[in-house]
């Protein structure tokens, strides 16, 4: 019973050791405006980022290529995942706040600190068929 009791807790031991090592768990946030526009880049081919808003705390971006596409990056778990946006429906704005969302089950909506740039991205957005 003690060799089972030391035994467990050796490996719980080494269980977050590892996973302190492989940095699992942080916080995964957007540093910079070029690490959100080489994400969506990544995430959609052809998607040259040419306006964006970062939030205020880097949880996620709203960014517009040439093309008038919309798309939304947003932590999703410990990586980010972006989507084109096609409509406005789950998009609500309270002062600074900008609440997006896809329609999507499994990802779902986020509000955004984008401080004064909110109120034009909504009027974006609000362009966008429903």
């Amino acid at each position: 019973m003690v060799i089972q009791l030391g035994v467990s807790i050796a490996l719980i031991l080494g269980v977050t050791w590892l996973a302190r090592q492989l940095a699992l768990g942080t916080d995964v946030r957007l540093r910079s405006e070029d690490e959100a526009r080489a994400l969506a880049r990544a995430a959609v081919c052809g998607f040259e980022p040419t306006e964006l808003a970062l939030d205020r705390a880097g949880i996620g971006a709203l960014l517009r290529d040439a093309q008038g596409r919309m798309m939304l990056l947003r932590r999703h778990g410990a990586q980010f995942a972006a989507r084109l946006l096609d409509n406005h429906a789950d998009t609500r704005l309270d002062r600074n706040f900008l609440t997006v969302g896809t329609g999507e089950r499994f990802y779902a909506p986020i509000t955004l600190d984008l401080g004064d740039q909110a109120q034009v991205w909504a009027a974006s957005l609000r362009r966008l068929s429903n």
